[in-house]
């Protein structure tokens, strides 16, 4: 009798597994298409990383901008990750996650300079940070911050 509880045990674990790994792909993949189409929109606000506004260009001043998103990891990706962990090597799973965050936080950046009817946004700047801890002090969630300066017609 112990034995299918055992079996039982082990059957769950699997299918909450598959399940996270089904879920998780449908939801990265359906961001990464909501990315794509807005990157599109926001193509013609030219972005930077120069410091400094070159003098050609007219402009009537500059305002601060910046987009946040905060991301959390599936369970799938964290029990990836653990096992990478385990045998070295680049964490994949990490990586989009990451790359998810930063281009929706530049995106939101993007979406606020809009608003504000800026042609550029320069001095364009990342930060991230981890702020949860999960078990075991793994990634939980990420928070991604850009900003830069817009540049106002």
């Amino acid at each position: 009798m112990e034995i299918f509880a055992d079996l039982f045990g082990l059957i769950l674990i699997v299918l909450f597994l598959v399940l996270g790994y089904g879920f998780g792909r449908l939801a990265e993949a359906r961001h990464y298409r909501s990315i794509r189409r807005r990157e599109e929109a926001f193509s013609d606000l030219i972005i930077v990383c120069c410091k400094t506004v070159p003098e050609s260009l007219p402009n009537s001043g500059g305002q601060m901008v910046r987009g946040s998103v905060v991301v959390s990891v599936d369970y799938f990706k964290r029990f990836v990750a653990r096992l990478r962990m385990i045998f070295g090597g680049r964490v994949h799973t990490y990586e989009s996650l990451l790359d998810r965050g930063r281009r929706e936080a530049l995106l939101r950046m993007q979406a606020e300079a809009r608003k504000l009817g800026a042609t550029m946004i320069f001095n364009t700047r990342f930060e991230t940070s981890s702020i949860s801890k999960g078990r075991g002090q793994s990634v939980g969630c990420v928070e991604v911050l850009a900003y830069g300066t817009a540049i106002l017609p």
